[in-house]
Formats: C-alpha cells, sequence, structure tokens
C-alpha cells in the first residue's frame, strides 16, 4: 500500500501516514506562471493500493483540481485500487436547486471523481446523511461524533450532570446531535436558523425543539463552521435562556478571515475542530483546540 497526498493538508496526511507505519509517498508537482498545475507520480504504483489524501477546502477550486490529477496520474500508472480520502468534501452544501437557475455542484463534482474510476471515497460529516447515495461508487462516511463524545466526557472527567444540553445550531442537524445524544447519554435541543440564500448571512435563532429549562452548560455541535456568526447567534441565544457554560464542537473548521475574531470574542469556554481541514496558524486563536481524525481515518482504511 503507498499513500499520497494534495497540498490542501499535509501535516493530517502525515498522522494518516504514520498510524498506518507508511511513508508519505513524494508528488512531483510544478505550477505554471498561469496557475496551471502539472503533477506527476514518481513512485513505482502498477499494482499497488494506494491512497490520496486531500481536503477541498478553501482554495476549493484549487484542491480539487489538484485531486483530480492526482487521480489521474495513479489510474494512468496502473494503481490496482485507489481509494481517495476527502476528509472536507468540498461543494457538499450546494446540493440540491435552491433557487431557479442554479446548477447543483455538488453533483458535478461526484460526476468528475467518479469519471476519474476511483474505487473508494473516504469523508467525514457530510452536510446531508443522503450524500454518500449521490456516488456509484462505495463511500465510507466517518463521523466526528465519537471523538467529540469522549472529549465531552473528558471535560467533565467521565461523568455528565443533568444540567448539561446539546444544542443544534440548525434543524438540519439533527442526526447528528441525536447520535451525540446516544453517545454522552445527554438530552439536545435544535435551534432555527434563518439563513438570506443571496447573502447567506443567518439571523433569528430560536429553541424549535428539545428544552433548555434548567440547563447551565450547552454543547454547541455543528459539521462546520464558516464565518462563525451561526455559532455567535446560537451562543448568545442560549446566554439569554440562562446558560452558563458554552463549548462549541464542530468538525470542519472553514474559517473565513472574520471567523477567529467572532468565535474568541463570542460567550464560549472552547471550540473545539478536527484537523480534517489545515488551520494555519493566523487563523487559530486562544479557545481553539484541535483534535486529530487521523486515527479514525487509519483505522478505516486498515480495515479494507
Amino acid at each position: 500500500m503507498k499513500i499520497f497526498s494534495g497540498n490542501s493538508n499535509i501535516p493530517l496526511a502525515e498522522k494518516i501516514s504514520k498510524n498506518l507505519k507508511l511513508k508519505l509517498s513524494p508528488v512531483d508537482k510544478f505550477v505554471f506562471p498561469d496557475g496551471e498545475q502539472r503533477i506527476r507520480i514518481t513512485d513505482q504504483i502498477t499494482g499497488h493500493k494506494v491512497i490520496v489524501v486531500q481536503s477541498a477546502n478553501t482554495p476549493v477550486d484549487q484542491n480539487y483540481m489538484e485531486l483530480f490529477f492526482l487521480l489521474d496520474a495513479l489510474k494512468r500508472n496502473e494503481a490496482e485500487f485507489v481509494t481517495a480520502v476527502v476528509p472536507y468534501f468540498g461543494y457538499q452544501r450546494q446540493d440540491h436547486v435552491f433557487r431557479d437557475g442554479e446548477a447543483v455542484s455538488l453533483e458535478v463534482i461526484i460526476r468528475i471523481l467518479e469519471s476519474l474510476k476511483i474505487d473508494r471515497l473516504i469523508s467525514i460529516d457530510m452536510h446531508s446523511v443522503k450524500i454518500p447515495y449521490l456516488f456509484s461508487v462505495p463511500v465510507t462516511h466517518l463521523s466526528a461524533m465519537p471523538l467529540f463524545a469522549n472529549k465531552i466526557k473528558e471535560i467533565f472527567r467521565g461523568s455528565v450532570g443533568k444540567s448539561s444540553v446539546l444544542v443544534s445550531p440548525d434543524m438540519g442537524g439533527i442526526a447528528r446531535i441525536m447520535k451525540l445524544s446516544e453517545l454522552t447519554k445527554l438530552p439536545y435541543a435544535a435551534l432555527k436558523k434563518n439563513r438570506n440564500l443571496s447573502t447567506g448571512k443567518v439571523t433569528g435563532d430560536q429553541v424549535a425543539e428539545g428544552s433548555l429549562e434548567n440547563k447551565k452548560i450547552a454543547f454547541i455541535v455543528d459539521d462546520m463552521i464558516s464565518s462563525g456568526s451561526t455559532m455567535a447567534l446560537a451562543a448568545n441565544n442560549l446566554v439569554k435562556n440562562g446558560i452558563e457554560k458554552i463549548y462549541v464542537f464542530a468538525t470542519h473548521a472553514i474559517f473565513s478571515e472574520e471567523a477567529p475574531d467572532i468565535l474568541e470574542n463570542a460567550p464560549v469556554e472552547k471550540v473545539y475542530v478536527t484537523d480534517s481541514v489545515f488551520i494555519p496558524k493566523e487563523k487559530r486563536f486562544s479557545k481553539l483546540e484541535i483534535l486529530s481524525i487521523a486515527p479514525l481515518i487509519a483505522k478505516t482504511i486498515k480495515k479494507h
């Protein structure tokens, strides 16, 4: 087995390699003055099973093109079985037509990957549980919820009181929050989120399901953080409802430029994310803690 990585998240690929007791194979990459990428595989891979690690975060199009070229190079050099590990799957929020005249961008990305004849895809906490079923190739859809459950238990040294509650910042996260509820034995509530489809801005959170009555500690859980505004609004709403301590958990730290400041100044104790997306130093802040998904991905690879 050989493992390769694009440039979007080399630290995660190195951690996965270490867990698999493998050395990350080299990729010869050249970028032309106009931005075109040229990818070359120098290892002998004929008849080998290969893994490619590449998250499709910002710059999403550039990272996807690098992934496509890597996959094409591996297939052209007769790799026996190619697994694409795409921890953060870019365009996953564009999974259907929201307004007349729109493209369904997610389906375009899926068709491209299928045309490159990948044998398997591994991803984590996709925006919708329905997304894996859009593929014609096998998809292993992992979840960071067990990792988050362990961290929640660790915060309270294995015991969480009746004053704690799990909170989904929108109704779309109900399945996710229910899974975490099963793992932690904590009750849950969900907030109703109103988003302007033209601007993307979120306004007016309110409790829509579950109860915050007599709750003092809240764990807000989501699949990703982009601008940070959803988390800040949810946290402020919870404070108004009597919550005294708030912890944020999100799998993918997309983090726009303003997100670190918004989260640092939000009424939350800590913000826990995974390393599915590489977070540069300039986007890290004092409340941030990064949990690694490398052991989870490596364990999944070993099973197949």
